[in-house]
């Protein structure tokens, strides 16, 4: 039986629960094509995930979905970019050696050497062709951020000229939402920590603000759209007063206002703007699968810049 590494979450808790384990390679269903990771990433959702640190309130609905004492799927993570290594019999998207991108859903898995994903869109997952002119790592950074910054900023509805501020504009889905939101032909306003002003200006965004100056409530303006790129769970004095920064008929969306539609026609558009380069994912640094408890440890230290990768399988 052909094996593979992969890591598992042995119980609910902090990074070190997740454990380096052995495990049987996944043999692809007629509808499924089997996936050779070259990189994951750990994102919010995998924090969540492997501690289950959610609002009280959604504990109980959590643990019957996820898992009572540890995630069911005992391999998580849910952002992957490989190579097709075999498809099932009923497959007619892809082909051995193509070279793909996206999200696991309800799946899980990507926190291994190979994967199966389903041909179809569907909680289970989505998948499409990997932008040509990014790694493997890059790719991971623009499957998540692209997917939750696109389904917040075509909810906004922005339109040209409108004044869009991005709350928490450094973050994986935040770096992605200034790009769109410029390519949309907004007056963007990125909020972020100092150390990150000056990149993120860099992206586009036309004014920036640090959420960490003590006058900075006082720098707010009116916007027609305030995008919430770092979730309802993380408050702040600021994040309360972009609620009373919205002019007349103004917008508000959240990256968690619904579940993330998992849609591989919009990782196709993602797909085109990153290789034409008006969308440039970014990745704060990359890990080997080895080291997967200190990538979790950084990433919850809250102050990476963009996305933080794992690299599974070397570049092919």
């Amino acid at each position: 039986m052909a094996t593979m590494k992969a890591v598992v979450c042995t119980k609910y808790g902090p990074p070190q629960v997740l454990e380096i384990v052995q495990r049987a390679r996944p043999v692809p269903r007629e509808d499924e094509v089997l996936v050779r990771v070259h990189a994951t990433s750990v994102t919010n959702s995998d924090i969540f995930i492997r501690s289950s640190k959610v609002f009280w309130n959604l504990l109980i609905p959590f643990r019957l979905m996820i898992g009572i004492t540890r995630p069911r799927k005992g391999i998580i993570g849910e952002v992957l970019s490989g190579v097709v290594a075999q498809i099932g019999s009923s497959v007619t998207r892809f082909q051995v050696g193509d070279h793909v991108y996206g999200l696991t859903g309800f799946s899980l898995g990507a926190y291994a050497e190979y994967a199966c994903m389903k041909e179809a869109d569907s909680t289970r997952g989505c998948l499409a062709a990997k932008p040509r002119n990014i790694s493997f790592e890059d790719a991971t950074s623009a499957a998540y951020g692209g997917l939750l910054a696109f389904q917040s900023l075509e909810k906004a509805g922005i339109q040209p000229g409108n004044k869009v501020l991005i709350y928490g504009a450094s973050g994986t889905s935040g770096t992605i939402a200034v790009q769109l939101a410029k390519h949309l032909q907004a007056e963007v306003t990125a909020v972020c920590s100092g150390r990150h002003l000056a990149f993120i200006r860099s992206l586009g965004a036309d004014k920036t603000i640090d959420y960490t100056a003590p006058n900075c409530i006082d720098t707010l303006g009116r916007y027609d759209v305030v995008v919430d790129c770092v979730g309802k769970a993380r408050r702040s004095p600021l994040k309360e007063a972009c609620r009373g920064a919205l002019a007349p008929g103004g917008r508000r969306v959240s990256i968690d206002d619904s579940a993330l539609l998992l849609d591989s026609s919009r990782l196709d558009r993602i797909r085109e703007l990153v290789e034409r380069g008006t969308i440039i994912p970014v990745t704060d640094r990359s890990y080997p699968l080895d080291q997967i408890v200190q990538a979790h440890e950084y990433v919850e230290l809250g102050h990476k810049r963009g996305n933080v990768a794992i690299t599974v399988g070397a570049d092919a």
